[in-house]
């Protein structure tokens, strides 16, 4: 049976639009592969609009934040729109089954996007333990950057970004002299290489829902990018925008 003919089974014989579709084993907590039962459109409210919002959250449009708040409100409807125009689908705005087969399509067992993983996003340590917050939260957060990544990397034509570092428990980041605050100690960061220029990675960066982008020509930042979802907003790299 195909994977998008077990989702449909699943999601009909369920009346919460979360399905058990595939269960991994990710830091020691089971995550059930996501999946939607019902059509969301604007002026919707729930858990299943959060799901959605984390995973179309890196196509907000230029200088633009999409909070996860389980509101499907004019700002996710862009999103969305965004999302489907960038994936070659009808520009509605109102995730659908055909939405819905595209996310599932770049969408790994545990959430997270195909081009990403919890283990890339943590070369700490094996559980996200020791930062800020708990590991819990910390996975949360990093798999919503995860997902801004995603988009990053196929707005840049789905070439290979390289994460050189990502989340840091307190003993990593004071082994690299990292802020006291490191946003890396919550999961919500990410040091970025790849095979794009670091100004290009920079630049397209705008784009795609980070507070924070520093870069080439801010001090420490020339042979990375820095990006992460921080609550302020920074923008600096002086040797390309």
């Amino acid at each position: 049976m195909s994977n998008l003919s077990r989702r449909a089974m699943l999601a009909a014989a369920v009346a919460i639009p979360t399905t058990a579709a595939t269960v991994a084993l990710t830091g020691g907590i089971a995550h059930a592969e996501y999946s939607w039962g019902r059509t969301l459109e604007k002026g919707m409210r729930g858990d299943d609009v959060a799901q959605l919002q984390v995973r179309v959250a890196g196509w907000p449009g230029y200088n633009n934040i999409l909070a996860i708040d389980s509101d499907f409100g004019p700002a996710t409807e862009a999103a969305v729109s965004r999302f489907q125009e960038a994936y070659g689908l009808s520009q509605t705005g109102i995730a659908g089954p055909r939405t819905f087969e595209k996310i599932y399509s770049i969408q790994s067992a545990d959430n997270t996007p195909i081009h990403f993983t919890y283990a890339e996003l943590n070369k700490c340590n094996s559980t996200y333990g020791g930062g800020k917050v708990s590991a819990t939260d910390a996975k949360i957060s990093a798999r919503r950057v995860m997902w801004r990544l995603e988009a990053l990397r196929h707005a840049l034509g789905d070439d290979p970004i390289t994460v050189s570092s990502g989340f840091r428990s307190e003993a990593c980041n004071n082994a690299v002299d990292g802020a006291p605050d490191s946003q890396h100690m919550y999961g919500r960061a990410a040091d970025l290489t790849g095979t794009h220029s670091l100004c290009t990675l920079a630049k397209r960066a705008r784009y795609h829902g980070f507070n924070v982008i520093l870069g080439p020509g801010f001090t420490g930042h020339s042979d990375h990018v820095h990006v992460d979802i921080g609550s302020y907003h920074q923008w600096s790299a002086p040797n390309c925008f």
